[in-house]
């Protein structure tokens, strides 16, 4: 994998340019997986040119947005049995609990995490479930964009030395995954118990001022 990411920075971007930032992204984000890519050409790429950060970032968001839309369509077209195949039924019904109970917040927090937070399948299940693509597409551009931004932000700061950050940032998550992802279930459960709370209240008071 470090070579395939060599292989990319040193001779994909350097022969395409901006587009081969693109390209990377389409692919980690459809046919393949190089865990990072993004993120590691992101601080290197508006480290080395911060004039262009804003076409990188573009260009990054736009590809992963690319290669999320053609996972989006194979499982819209594949249909459950696809996934349930790719992935088994239990990853399956508890994806599909995840999307009725916190809808694209299922899509948009992966989106923003780094791995190993598991991503594909809810682009996949987006699809599956019938979620419109106008809704996956705002979701991925704004979180997506978000999470590059920072990065490409990183880089123009500190230079070389935001990978030194990345990486601790992807062994912190690695060490902590499964107490981040209940942390964030819980956060989420709270927020729309309370949320359900003040429109259940906001009823009460309307039927009683009748």
């Amino acid at each position: 994998m470090h070579k395939l990411f060599v292989w990319v920075q040193e001779v994909l971007i350097p022969f395409l340019g901006a587009p081969g930032i693109f390209l990377a992204a389409f692919l980690d984000s459809s046919f393949l997986s190089i865990p990072e890519v993004n993120d590691f050409l992101m601080v290197t790429s508006c480290a080395a040119h911060p004039e262009r950060a804003w076409l990188y970032v573009s260009m990054t968001t736009l590809g992963s947005l690319a290669g999320c839309s053609v996972l989006w369509w194979l499982g819209k077209r594949g249909g459950e049995g696809f996934l349930v195949r790719r992935f088994g039924p239990a990853r399956v019904e508890q994806t599909r609990n995840r999307f009725k109970r916190w809808d694209v917040l299922t899509l948009a927090i992966p989106s923003i995490l780094p791995p190993p937070v598991p991503f594909k399948i809810f682009v996949l299940s987006a699809g599956v479930f019938g979620i419109p693509y106008r809704r996956v597409a705002v979701t991925l551009i704004v979180a997506r964009g978000l999470r590059y931004l920072f990065w490409g932000g990183m880089g123009i700061v500190y230079g070389d030395e935001a990978l030194s950050f990345l990486r601790s940032v992807d062994h912190w998550f690695s060490d902590r995954i499964a107490i981040i992802l209940t942390l964030l279930a819980a956060s989420i459960v709270a927020i729309a118990a309370v949320y359900g709370l003040r429109k259940l209240r906001a009823q009460t008071d309307a039927t009683g001022a009748r």
